[in-house]
């Protein structure tokens, strides 16, 4: 079974750097599409960006673009989410995900629509 573990959450100012990360079990990295999501409060799912395994390509939400990237560490099998310039909006809480259908592309689009394997979150919230 496909376990994912969120860490790294946390408070911080905006402007500043924050990197989570996600320990993959059951599967790796080079198997399944993996992306992480945020929920913010009032607010419904959404996309961050997501990493197809064939290629390492990488789909980014607008919202994020040249500020949040991935780096993957294939020894510990952990994906992680490096978050440049952060701000107050991006407080949330921080979900990532994995599937083995090339879903990277609507699963950013739709906040994870179709994602099978998902862990608990980690929040992170930005300060003013």
């Amino acid at each position: 079974e496909v376990q994912l573990v969120e860490s790294g959450g946390g408070l911080v100012q905006a402007g500043e750097f924050l990197s989570l990360s996600c320990a993959v079990s059951g599967a790796t990295l080079d198997d399944y599409h993996i992306g992480w999501f945020r929920l913010a409060p009032g607010k419904e799912r959404e996309g961050v960006l997501c990493r197809s395994p064939s290629d390492g390509s990488i789909v980014y939400a607008d919202s994020v673009r040249g500020r949040f990237t991935i780096f993957t560490n294939d020894v510990e099998n952990t994906l992680y989410l490096q978050m440049h310039s952060l701000k107050p909006e991006d407080t949330a809480v921080y979900y990532c995900a994995a599937d083995w259908a090339p879903l990277c592309d609507s699963a950013v689009r739709t906040g994870g629509v179709g994602m099978d394997y998902w862990g608990k979150g980690t929040l992170v919230f930005v300060s003013s």
